[in-house]
């Protein structure tokens, strides 16, 4: 009977232990159950109906993820390479900000104590530092009187323009009143060119019918009137009295001296060809007159063939003697032609 007892309590304790573990479980079976839940489908790669996935599609999922946090660090490199790009790119432009500003000319001021007035000599660009490959700022014309501030070490002036600093070539600058860029001095084909082209920058002696007493009694004492430093003058008499060359010489030589003194450079603009309509004198004698010029006057004149000009490109004229405006202005760009070319080859000759 002690036998069976303890048996029967043998049963009972382990009846109570159980018991005791089925509560436990009881309470967490719902977490035990879904961590196992959740276990089993993360191994076996169940859906929420409960099929199962291979081990593929569990591979497959892992790809995936790889996939996305490689996706991930492409759009970081995207990013890196668009900033750098970015950065690349902003590092070009200022290099060429930096380049070009690097090829601008050097240069220096020495600023003055007080401000000087000069004048322009001819139409000039004002620039924003000194040297043409500055940017303009503006122009000013021939006699227009400039404040000065200071000068540069490579030739140019320092001035006030409109409210701003801008630098001028020191060459287009000159301390007193300029003459005028152009004088023309002749008959009545001095005095049609300048209806045919106008006066600006620009000034005539001129009186239709005269000739050499003209030119010495009225011209010559006003030339001095206009023209001056850096002027050029051109002189055309003699179609009306081709018979004066040697006296055109004498005077023209005579006055030379004072004319390069004062700056002025002399050009001799031959007598141009006539028309047929044109009965007072003929082609014949006005050669042998442009001739006689050519071969006397003082090296120091220079000489404008207007007569082979016209002669080849032709010409238009009424009555012979006096061109179409059209004509005049062809030989005005002619004459600044020949100037422009001189003054050339007098630069490139300086230079060397």
């Amino acid at each position: 009977m002690h036998k069976e007892k303890k048996k029967n309590l043998i049963i009972l304790f382990a009846f109570a232990a159980i018991l005791s573990v089925a509560l436990i479980i009881g309470v967490n079976g719902d977490k035990a159950q879904t961590v196992a839940t959740a276990v089993i489908n993360d191994r076996t790669g169940s859906d929420a109906d409960g099929d199962a996935y291979s081990d593929a599609s569990e591979d497959l999922y892992r790809a995936n993820t790889l996939n996305i946090e490689a996706s991930d660090n492409d759009a970081d490199v995207d990013v890196l390479e668009s900033a750098n790009l970015e950065d690349s790119e902003t590092t070009v432009v200022e290099a060429k900000e930096n380049a070009a500003e690097l090829s601008l000319t050097a240069f220096t001021v020495t600023e003055y104590e007080t401000v000087a007035k000069m004048f322009a000599s001819d139409t000039v660009n004002v620039r924003s530092g000194a040297g043409t490959d500055y940017d303009k700022l503006g122009k000013v014309t021939w006699g227009t009187e400039i404040s000065v501030t200071g000068v540069t070490d490579n030739g140019w002036f320092e001035v006030l323009y409109n409210d701003l600093i801008g630098y001028i070539r020191g060459d287009y600058m000159v301390s007193e009143m300029p003459g005028v860029p152009f004088l023309f001095v002749g008959d009545s084909r001095t005095v049609q060119l300048q209806n045919a082209v106008g006066s600006t920058d620009k000034a005539y002696i001129a009186k239709i019918g005269e000739g050499y007493s003209y030119f010495k009694n009225t011209a010559l004492p006003a030339i001095p009137e206009y023209a001056g430093q850096g002027t050029v003058m051109i002189i055309n008499f003699g179609v009306n009295d081709l018979a004066n060359a040697n006296k055109y010489i004498k005077l023209v030589n005579s006055n030379i001296d004072a004319w390069t003194n004062a700056g002025i450079t002399v050009y001799y603009a031959s007598v141009t060809p006539v028309g047929s309509a044109c009965a007072s004198v003929s082609n014949a004698q006005i050669e042998n007159f442009n001739n006689k010029l050519k071969e006397g006057l003082d090296p120091r004149v220079q000489w404008i063939d207007s007569y082979s000009y016209l002669s080849q490109v032709g010409f238009s004229s009424s009555d012979g003697l006096h061109y179409s405006k059209d004509t005049y202005k062809n030989l005005y760009a002619y004459y600044v032609s020949v100037v422009q070319q001189n003054q050339d080859n007098m630069v490139a000759s300086n230079a060397q």
